[in-house]
């Protein structure tokens, strides 16, 4: 422990831990991403990976010393930034020195070679006063003099220095350097100098054997000399170090290698390997890389104390750490992190392989470069040194890897204090109207690999002047939904929003408008799911992207992964649109990070709508988010979901049972059912369609961090009448999360209320077209009436569509009008270009019309489709309502034109019902 009056510091911009933290806590406050500054302290490092020399081979060893980095590994020639394997190489021989500024090489060249064998160098240490770097490996000659193991090198000449000559009876791979010369060596050998040393052993600067002697079991992996000279910090896969039981980790006497600290098995697990050890005087700690086998392994990082050797923290991370460096306050790591949930965090996903902590805290920051895994092992990083010159601080990283940020970069890049020049992501944005006098713009936090904190610009009807600025924190697996209420709006009016994200040097394009139309009254199905206390609420009336709005106050947005249909219709409730699932792949998972505690009382609520008779999963909490084998839940618990013959059921975990209620009725009958289930003090309870249908006495299930997700994730055979299929073909609709166990009461209202539409003034109706075709030019006396239309300039398609518009309904006017539809899946549905939804004035029948007879078109344009990019995505273009109302009550064809050459594809009237092309008419008082 610390001695007295030594307090720890409270550094500047240090954060409280992200992962530490699970977000949307039940029963409590939401806790969302800590604030995390753009490249102010405590990160110092962009995440720009800057033009570097290559290596053709494993980079297991970095130092540095008077602004040159020196790289050793298994290699045999380096070339420049982007030439390819096995092009413009020039030989070097497991060791090369390069401008730490440039990453241009030196021209300090040495050959690292063996009689026998394949040689590398697996470490280098320089010496305090930067004149001499250590060299250690498995190598028997440099430039063809005899060394064995380690060497020793002039820094100013790049010779060897002559009678430094130990000889090491295997393997080196950990260096250090004392302030009076000694080097202190770690690995697999088990002599030096001819004399008994087991895994660790130290000479003097003239290559003479010293005392210390730590006598460990098993092959040393790392060490560190600690700032006050007086002891070494050792760390391998020992078991026992001079006899006494330590593992993995022990501080030892830098004088006699005895143990004067020793960590047990209970400390690092018995399956660990500790793989490198930095200190750092400025935060007295020092810090420890593990490497483990299994979930209950230990492969993160350790903080640890250097007045008494004390834990400070543990990242329990899965992802095999290789190697740690500190600079100003920050713990930059190289590993393979795929795993955070024991630590709250993100579940077992794609691996990241360069992270920064501040050393006073666990909690990832907002720098996130990356590498691929590489070849190898393989685990990417492997070793990282920091270098100054020219002003500049530079972060190299030498390793396995061969992509730097999804670039072709082997084995070496390297990070500098630089000026920002990545942007952040787009921002992904929903609007709706949810009461009258208010339009909710919510939308999903943006992403930047090096800046956590964004600041957000609202632009409204495409105006240079934002009408809201704000700030938010996001990391790539805590993206908080934010949200902005404009109540300067006028029912019946469309506005359309747009949004960027900047990092105060770099901004983001403009995402994507998101058009709303005022409303002058409330859902009031919405507004009871609300006033209950709903804190998770997706209504599902997105039209495309992967972003589902939270339209409870608690921004707990989701993510539609597979891009799943939108807009499908019917809906379950009046004024709302649903969300249709093919049964494989698609579904819904909440974007942060919740924790339940059993016995809290909660409730569960969604509409479905299906005809299957695989069954499948409809909502449910789990501990993963992905689809791919491994990545999804191993856990599942507050579960929701219908069986093969179509009966609902609501089961969870408790100890080592899975208390379940199932319906005695069947619901995969096609039509629309209300389904809620809840737990609390009395027990468990199903209701369909607002009423109870079956009861369980079981108040407790499973404790733990996760997700919920709505449409499938991973079901054991443990779930009693398990359906054949995981995940749900069918619609949802107005899904919604409770802390509280609604009362039947509550559950009976909301679907009486599902019926019920928004109050005097609005009302929207969908249409479908009544024919579609397209024409081509090119085969001009071809019809084209299949499931795709088309619009293009040239060479021309013209796509049509024919509507039968209803009248308006008494005492109201078309207030607006939309055209909904969904890009095909061929490869080249989606367009850059604009493309004119205009009213056709000429004669056409779906079955007849070719481009020889086609019709004439009017002047006037009703509306533009624009932004129409991605395939298989759902989309709509806002139509003049003006125009179009004086076609009420009648037939009206609409024509698809374009002026350019980059053809649009979207599904016809003869594709999946989901996929098909509508009008969106909304009616208003006078």
């Amino acid at each position: 422990m610390r001695g007295p009056g030594r307090l720890r510091r409270n550094r500047a911009g240090s954060l409280t831990s992200a992962l530490a933290l699970a977000a949307g806590l039940l029963g409590g406050a939401s806790v969302t991403a800590p604030p995390a500054a753009a490249l102010t302290p405590p990160v110092g490092f962009t995440a720009d990976a800057l033009s570097t020399y290559q290596t053709n081979g494993i980079v297991w060893a970095l130092a540095e010393a008077g602004g040159v980095v020196y790289a050793g590994g298994t290699f045999s020639g380096i070339r420049p930034a982007g030439s390819p394997a096995g092009s413009n190489t020039t030989a070097a021989a497991n060791f090369a020195a390069f401008d730490a500024a440039t990453g241009a090489p030196t021209g300090c060249s040495l050959s690292f070679t063996r009689s026998s064998g394949t040689a590398t160098v697996r470490a280098l240490a320089v010496s305090p006063d930067r004149s001499t770097l250590y060299a250690g490996g498995y190598f028997n000659a440099v430039n063809g003099t005899a060394v064995n193991g380690l060497t020793a090198i002039d820094t100013a000449t790049c010779r060897l220095r002559t009678g430094f000559a130990p000889q090491f009876g295997a393997t080196v791979r950990a260096l250090d350097v004392a302030a009076d010369g000694t080097v202190y060596a770690g690995g697999d050998f088990r002599t030096v100098n001819g004399t008994p040393r087991d895994f660790f052993g130290a000479v003097t600067a003239s290559g003479a054997l010293t005392g210390w002697n730590p006598g460990a079991d098993q092959p040393g992996r790392a060490l560190k000399v600690t700032p006050d000279g007086d002891s070494v910090l050792i760390g391998g896969g020992f078991f026992t170090v001079g006899g006494a039981a330590s593992h993995a980790l022990a501080v030892t006497s830098a004088s006699t290698g005895a143990v004067t600290r020793a960590y047990g098995a209970s400390f690092i697990p018995p399956s660990a390997v500790i793989k490198d050890i930095v200190t750092d005087a400025a935060s007295d700690g020092w810090y420890a890389a593990g490497e483990g086998a299994g979930g209950a392994s230990f492969d993160g990082r350790l903080a640890m104390e250097l007045d008494g050797f004390d834990q400070r923290w543990r990242d329990t991370c899965q992802g095999a750490t290789q190697a740690l460096r500190v600079h100003r306050g920050v713990l930059y790591a190289g590993s393979h992190v795929h795993d955070c949930s024991s630590m709250g965090g993100f579940p077992n996903q794609v691996r990241k392989h360069l992270t920064a902590q501040s050393v006073d805290d666990p909690g990832l920051l907002g720098w996130l470069p990356d590498t691929n895994d590489g070849i190898g092992e393989p685990v990417g990083p492997r070793a990282l040194t920091v270098s100054s010159r020219g002003g500049r601080d530079f972060l190299w990283v030498g390793g396995e890897f061969t992509t730097v940020n999804g670039a072709g970069q082997q084995a070496l890049t390297r990070f500098a204090n630089t000026p920002d020049t990545g942007a952040p992501t787009v921002p992904v944005v929903s609007a709706s109207a949810p009461r009258a006098g208010e339009v909710r713009v919510s939308w999903r936090s943006g992403l930047d690999l090096d800046d956590s904190l964004l600041t957000y610009r609202v632009y409204r009807d495409g105006g240079s002047t934002p009408v809201y600025t704000t700030t938010g924190s996001s990391l790539f697996f805590s993206r908080p939904q934010l949200t902005f209420t404009d109540r300067n709006v006028v029912a019946g009016r469309t506005y359309s929003y747009r949004i960027t994200a900047s990092d105060g040097t770099n901004t983001s394009g403009l995402s994507p408008a998101a058009p709303v139309t005022a409303a002058s009254s409330a859902s009031p199905y919405q507004e009871e799911v609300l006033a209950d206390g709903a804190d998770l609420y997706w209504r599902y009336d997105e039209a495309s992207g992967a972003f589902a709005a939270d339209a409870s106050e608690s921004g707990n947005g989701g993510v539609y992964v597979n891009a799943p249909s939108y807009r499908a219709t019917p809906s379950a409730v009046a004024g709302s649109a649903a969300l249709s699932l093919n049964g494989t792949d698609e579904y819904v998972h909440s974007d942060r990070l919740h924790h339940y505690t059993s016995p809290s009382p909660y409730s569960v609520e969604t509409w479905f709508r299906t005809t299957s008779a695989n069954g499948g999963r409809i909502i449910g909490y789990g501990n993963n988010i992905g689809t791919a084998r491994g990545h999804t839940s191993s856990i599942s618990d507050k579960l929701v979901y219908l069986t093969n013959d179509g009966r609902l059921a609501f089961g969870v975990q408790s100890g080592s049972t899975r208390p379940t209620i199932t319906s005695a009725g069947s619901y995969n009958d096609g039509d629309w059912h209300h389904a809620v289930a809840t737990q609390g003090p009395s027990g468990m309870v199903l209701y369909v369609d607002g009423e109870a249908v079956g009861t369980n006495a079981a108040t407790g299930n499973r404790s733990y961090n996760g997700f919920w997700r709505v449409g499938g994730d991973a079901m054991n055979n443990a779930w009693p009448n398990r359906p054949t299929s995981d995940y749900f073909a069918g619609q949802v609709d107005e899904t919604a999360v409770y802390p509280s166990a609604l009362t039947a009461a509550q559950v009976a209202e909301h679907h009486e209320l599902a019926g019920t539409p928004p109050g005097p003034g609005d009302s929207t109706v969908t249409v479908a077209p009544d024919e579609d075709a397209y024409v081509n030019g090119v085969a001009a006396n071809t019809n084209y009436n299949d499931s795709q239309l088309a619009s293009r300039g040239t060479t021309a398609y013209i796509g049509y569509l024919r509507f039968t518009l209803p009248p308006a309904p008494a005492g109201q006017v078309l207030r607006s009008a939309r055209l909904t539809f969904r890009t095909s899946s061929d490869s080249t549905a989606g367009s850059a270009e604009n493309h004119s939804i205009v009213p056709v004035t000429g004669t056409w029948t779906e079955s007849a019309v070719t481009y020889n007879t086609r019709p004439t078109l009017s002047t006037s344009v009703l509306g533009t489709i624009s932004g129409a990019t991605s395939v298989s995505t759902g989309y709509s273009a806002e139509l003049n309502a003006s125009a179009l109302g004086g076609a009420l009550g009648s037939a009206t064809s609409l024509a698809l034109t374009g002026s350019g050459t980059d053809s649009l594809r979207i599904w016809s009237s003869e594709a999946t019902a989901a996929y098909r092309p509508q009008l969106v008419l909304t009616f208003g008082d006078e």
